[in-house]
């Protein structure tokens, strides 16, 4: 039986594959709206879809997907226990950054994503998730190297919530001390979990 939850992502996935606010719209080959179990208490959200993403119409499956996956195991969850998507749902030529007016385009569909799934804990990842999601929930924003690793208490429409800021897993692809404090912090968040930052989510 498809729940409520269910419609509200099939219908918002319908309206971001025929979207043309942006002029992404006229590069990509797919749009990637995200995946992942609804009934979580914890969403993951990066900046936009690279190569692989576009090709696949799904999140993190290239070269960066990969160095979630082992963000999550050192987490101790499963990745399809979680909601993983991107602050932009197309991906940028030559997988640039995401621009402002890209992001601004993109926001409502993140803001249907946040009042569906309704997490406890959010996981920015990159600078651009950090920053939009800070201001978007009133905290003020500030460089990812300063507020990385710990959460942050803010209110969503529906609720309070942990924004927990982590470097995007692809600066681990070329910097190995970034790599090492991206897993670092990865730490920091299981201990965080586990300690009873949601009450319905405990990593192992």
């Amino acid at each position: 039986m498809v729940g409520e939850q269910d419609k509200r992502m099939e219908f918002l996935a319908k309206r971001v594959a025929g979207c043309t606010r942006c002029p992404l719209s006229r590069t990509r080959t797919r749009s990637v709206v995200g995946e992942g179990e609804l009934n979580t208490c914890i969403m993951f959200v990066g900046e936009a879809p690279g190569y692989y993403e576009d090709l696949q119409g799904r999140p993190f499956v290239g070269a960066a997907g990969k160095i979630l996956d082992r963000v999550l195991e050192e987490i101790g969850v499963k990745r399809s226990s979680v909601y993983i998507t991107n602050i932009v749902k197309s991906r940028p030529p030559d997988n640039r950054a995401p621009r402002r007016e890209e992001i601004e385009a993109c926001s409502t569909y993140l803001d249907e994503q946040l009042d569906t799934i309704r997490p406890k804990v959010i996981v920015s990842l990159g600078r651009f998730s950090t920053k939009h999601l800070m201001e978007k929930l009133g905290l003020k924003p500030a460089p990812i190297s300063s507020i990385r690793g710990r959460s942050h208490d803010a209110l969503a429409s529906y609720g309070p919530v942990l924004v927990f800021p982590l470097y995007h897993p692809a600066v681990a692809l070329y910097k190995n001390e970034m790599e090492k404090e991206l897993f670092e912090d990865a730490r920091c968040l299981r201990k965080v979990l586990s300690g009873g930052a949601t009450s319905d989510f405990s990593a192992p």
